[in-house]
Parts: C-alpha cells; structure tokens; sequence
C-alpha cells in the first residue's frame, strides 16, 4: 500500500525524524497561502504515487506567493508522466507546499525488506538526490548494506557504522544514529516493507533533514492497522484494482491487450513471461488465489472484461486446492451475465480436469481448452492475430 510524500513525512515527524515545514493543499488559492507561511520562497510540490516527479516538472522551487499560486494552477489536473506511472501518467489533485532549505550535502538512506534473507535491510549512500538504481550500476561501491538481525534489532553501533560510512563526525554523526535507529523502529511499528529518504540532508545550518519520503505499507498486515485504509488517495488507483481489493483478488493493470486469470502469484508471473515469449502482450496481472470459489472467479473474470484494452483472454488454472470445474462455472457465469464474445483460451489441470472441459465445451462461448501453458499461450495469440 502506498501514500502520499506529505503523509510519509508526518509519520516520520511522529517518530522524530526532521522534516521541512510544509503544508498540503487541494486548491491553487492554498497553494498561495501555504507560500505566504513559507516565506515567499518555497517548493512546490505534486503529490502523486510514483517517483521521477522533479524530472516531469512536478517539483519546482518558487520565489514568491503568486509564482506559487501560478504554478498550481498549472499542475492540479495535469497528469504527470513519469518512468514509474507508465505513458497515461497520474493526475495531480494535491500538492505539498515547503520551506526551501540551503543544502550542504545529500545522502540515500531507506530499509526495505529483503526478500532472500526474510529481514529487513539498510541501504546507504553517500550518493544523495538522484535515483538508487543509478548509483548501483555506476558506482556500486558507494552503496552500503546492512542486514538486520530480527532477534537483536538493529543497534546502535551499526547504525554508528553506516554514518560513519557516510562521512559525517561529531554531533551530526551522532544526530544521524538516532534518525536511523528510529526509522527502523518506524519500520516495525507500522509494518513498512519501504521507508526510502531521498535525499536525507545536512543543511547549511547543520541540521539533518528528510527532504523527500516515501512509505510503503506490508498489505499482510493492514488488518493491524484500521487507519490504513482511509489514507489512499483512490484518485491515484486504478478503478478495476480498487473493484478487485473488495474480492480479495490481486489485480494489476497491464499494458497489453491479453486478460490473464490464474491461481497463484508465481503461476501468474510465469503466464506473464510464456505470452510475451509467443509475442503477446498481457493486460493485466491477475491472481485469484488457491482457494478461490466460484462467486470469487466470477468477478474476477467480470473485472478483466471491464477492461476495455482487453481483446481475449487466457485462463491458466491448476486445480489444487481449487476445482477445475469450479473454474469453468464461475467463467461460464461471468462470460454469460456481460455477453462476451471475446476469444478465450482455457488451460486447465488438476482435480476434475475433465468436467471443467466439459462444462466449457457446452457453454456456447467461444473459448477453447488448452493442454499446457506453452500451447494456450500459442493459441491466444494466434486468435488475436
């Protein structure tokens, strides 16, 4: 689950990790109020869920009120395009208002969750301000980790270690252990798989500053945190992904035009890779689940024929814990109640394989069954043409 930055950095202020003032506003008259309070002189921030906002003009430093107030005019509404939102981009509907800061130095810090170790993990550089990734690939020895014991925590001589890694001394140094020390104890109280400071600052003045946030939220653990929920902003979701999170069903939109219904993550993204292999392009990311019942496949099917980019489908089930059968119900009764005529390509194994056949063969939909992966993928494609 992901938030907003002006969230983020009202969470970290809770836990004593410095923030810029600033203030968020949903009209361009705020924005003007919000510059007045600053000082005249401020950032003006976009507030949408992806990063790259700076580079798609989304952030930008003002000088005066009406500037200020200009510039929101300009961005409330606008869709930013960023490498992370795709090319229909994001639309702006808030902005985050800044006091600008004289910066001395800029640095990376986030812990994450590493997936191969099942512990979270700090990440450090001294290579503050641009993208991660991009200090990986040119200068990986700039990048310090550390994985963090869950049984001892993370303590303090390790967080000593990576500012000292960083290059700071002194009481800047020490300012610096207890932000890092914090925000994995913010980790782990609110359940984060992300809390990622880009750029972490030492102001002109000496002070430490985050300066830009971000926070993603363990979806696994939202039903320990009931505020969670109210803090999306819809706006910046996908209408069929916010109809899917109501089934319980992982859904996420894709740029092809090939439905994919699977049971399993791993199964999914496997499906994913087997299409584009054959040359096609998937529509969507869509995993129903083990244990899915028939009602659960229904809407699901009815979501992926929601989406109007979507040309055919291609279901890829094995019928575990899940009938195969069960399956073919719930398509025949999505496919029926919206009238789809779209091609459908079913590749079925597993318990009752040769009912869930049937069923499909007498539905009247123009779907045909496939033996393995490879040649329902093979199919789908050729129907497209």
């Amino acid at each position: 689950m992901n938030i907003h930055e002006y969230q983020a950095k009202e969470i970290l202020n809770a836990y004593d990790i410095p923030v810029p003032r600033g203030r968020v506003a949903l009209t361009s008259d705020q924005v003007e109020r919000a510059a007045k309070m600053m000082g005249g002189r401020c950032v003006v921030k976009a507030q949408i869920y992806a990063g790259g906002r700076g580079k798609a003009g989304g952030v930008q430093l003002v000088h005066h009120p009406e500037q200020a107030q200009e510039l929101g005019k300009e961005l409330f509404g606008r869709r930013l395009v960023t490498p992370q939102t795709g090319p229909e981009g994001l639309k702006v509907r808030r902005i985050l208002v800044e006091e600008a800061v004289e910066i001395s130095r800029e640095f990376y810090l986030s812990i994450t969750l590493d997936r191969n170790s099942s512990r979270y993990c700090l990440i450090a550089s001294a290579e503050g301000g641009v993208e991660i990734e991009e200090v990986a690939r040119r200068s990986p020895e700039k990048i310090h980790k550390l994985t963090v014991d869950p049984f001892t925590g993370l303590r303090p001589f390790q967080a000593r270690k990576i500012a000292l890694a960083l290059g700071l001394a002194g009481g800047i140094c020490e300012d610096c252990v207890q932000l890092i020390l914090n925000l994995y104890k913010l980790c782990q109280e609110k359940d984060c798989s992300l809390v990622e400071i880009n750029p972490l600052v030492v102001t002109k003045a000496g002070w430490l500053l985050a300066m830009d946030a971000k926070i993603n939220f363990d979806d696994n653990a939202l039903f320990r945190h009931l505020e969670y929920p109210d803090m999306l902003d819809y706006s910046q979701l996908d209408p069929l992904e916010i109809t899917a999170s109501k089934f319980d069903l992982s859904y996420i939109k894709l740029q092809g035009s090939i439905g994919c219904m699977v049971n399993g993550a791993g199964l999914a993204m496997a499906t994913l890779d087997v299409l584009k292999e054959f040359g096609g392009e998937p529509a969507n990311f869509l995993d129903v689940g083990g244990g899915a019942t028939r009602e659960k496949v229904a809407e699901a099917f009815k979501i992926i024929l929601q989406d109007p980019d979507v040309r055919g489908v291609f279901v890829n089930i094995f019928g575990g814990i899940m009938r195969c059968d069960v399956i073919a119900h719930g398509i025949i009764e999505a496919a029926s109640e919206v009238n789809c005529t779209l091609p459908i390509v079913v590749r079925m194994d597993g318990s009752q394989v040769e009912e869930g056949k049937q069923l499909l063969a007498g539905s009247g939909l123009n779907v045909q069954t496939a033996d393995s992966l490879g040649d329902g993928a093979a199919r789908i494609v050729a129907m497209l043409g």
